[in-house]
């Protein structure tokens, strides 16, 4: 058997280059899918050379914790790479079930599993944590749900620490939030929906902090959503802890005023928060709380959200509009472009533990050019993803992808 071909050199120029440290003018060269040099460069003259007349070029985008394979959305969106929930059916917590959902996406979308951190995602019996490992998978996660026994959890950290992953936990005690459907204040109360308090995501956060701390595991929480747990957070890194916290594009823009009128397409999970909290989540994206921006990408159809609101399934569809959006907080003033790309390539990758998500030589060529100027508008229904169901539906938009490329291939 003959061993694949590398992808052919490929060349950029006449580009802005999103690097870690800001944008500066320049080229870039390709060789064997990686990222052979960066700057001023004299093109070999054998070399396909793509003339991106102004346009930026960044790392593509590493979505951590999407719920669905989607590839349109996520070329759209400007993903490559995506780190995909354990919650799948079935459950990612067998090696040979790990190993399949690997190869999913190829050759179009490199998808890296988490493997559940309990079998079947139940919170009792831990999964086969190191085989797993061997099997592909690069983070362990808690899914949907918290694990609600500290002595499992604190078994979990241990585990995953021996073995140099990270554990990507979801902050909401099961016991404040039951069947709620909305975070309790105002709105829910006019709208009269089974709602819990905010309360319930500190609390998870809490115990989660002191288990991490005292086993010394990485500890990252997929989406913080509240001022209590922000700071919480604050004060763990402060200290020395080794957590990180994400957070999507929706409750960094809406409150829970958004499922004003029952809008069934605003019911997520963590539910949408106060407009106090909103700010302080925009307050822990400006100084550097914040480590990772993510699509939460959870497309679900007409015969989940076309139900009474408490009936209906959380999610959103979220991949195919998380680059515009962002680009959107960085016209907001709220961040740079460059630490834009580090929360949704940069550091995603570092803690999946690829080499990928930066321009730098030795890297994954995974490449995105973009427009950041480019006006339109989302509309659920004319959405490429599996289902339309955004939040965002008729918000204005700008930034659309021209190029992309995963290790040197052209995707788009």
């Amino acid at each position: 058997m003959t061993d694949k071909l590398p992808p052919p050199p490929l060349g950029f120029t006449n580009g802005a280059l999103v690097m870690p440290d800001g944008e500066r003018p320049g080229s870039l060269l390709v060789r064997n899918g990686t990222i052979a040099a960066i700057g001023t460069i004299d093109m070999p003259s054998d070399i396909r050379v793509i003339d991106l007349a102004g346009l930026k070029l960044a790392p593509a985008l590493v979505d951590l914790g999407v719920f669905a394979i989607d590839v349109a959305a996520c070329h759209a969106g400007g993903i490559v790479r995506v780190g995909l929930m354990p919650d799948q059916s079935p459950v990612l917590d067998d090696p040979g079930i790990v190993q399949r959902s690997a190869l999913i996406g190829r050759p179009k979308l490199w998808i890296h599993p988490i493997s559940a951190a309990t079998k079947a995602l139940a919170g009792n019996d831990l999964a086969e944590m190191a085989i797993n490992r061997e099997a592909g998978a690069r983070a362990v996660g808690t899914g949907r749900r918290w694990i609600a026994n500290s002595g499992v959890m604190r078994r979990v950290l241990a585990y995953a620490r021996d073995l140099d992953q990270v554990v990507i936990s979801h902050a909401e005690d099961a016991g404040l939030v039951g069947n709620a459907v909305a975070t309790e204040g105002e709105t829910a109360t006019r709208l009269g929906l089974a709602a819990a308090p905010a309360l319930a995501e500190a609390l998870a956060v809490a115990r989660d902090i002191a288990l991490a701390e005292e086993t010394g595991a990485r500890l990252h929480f997929r989406q913080i959503t509240t001022a209590a747990g922000f700071e919480l957070i604050r004060a763990a890194k402060r200290r020395g802890v080794a957590v990180t916290c994400g957070i999507t594009p929706a409750h960094l823009l809406l409150s829970d005023i958004a499922m004003t009128d029952f809008r069934t397409f605003a019911h997520l999970s963590p539910p949408l928060r106060a407009e106090t909290d909103r700010q302080a989540a925009i307050r822990a994206l400006a100084d550097g709380t914040i480590d990772v921006l993510s699509s939460g990408h959870d497309p679900r159809g007409p015969e989940e959200k076309r139900l009474p609101f408490a009936d209906s399934t959380p999610g959103m569809s979220g991949a195919e509009t998380l680059l515009a959006l962002g680009l959107g907080l960085v016209r907001d003033g709220h961040l740079t472009l460059a630490r834009l790309f580090t929360l949704v390539a940069e550091n995603p990758a570092k803690l999946l533990g690829i080499e990928s998500g930066v321009l730098r030589l030795g890297a994954a060529a995974d490449l995105v050019a973009f427009n950041p100027e480019t006006p339109w508008q989302l509309v659920g229904e004319a959405m490429v993803a599996r289902a339309g169901n955004t939040p965002f539906d008729g918000m204005p938009v700008q930034g659309r992808v021209h190029h992309l490329f995963k290790g040197g291939i052209t995707l788009v």
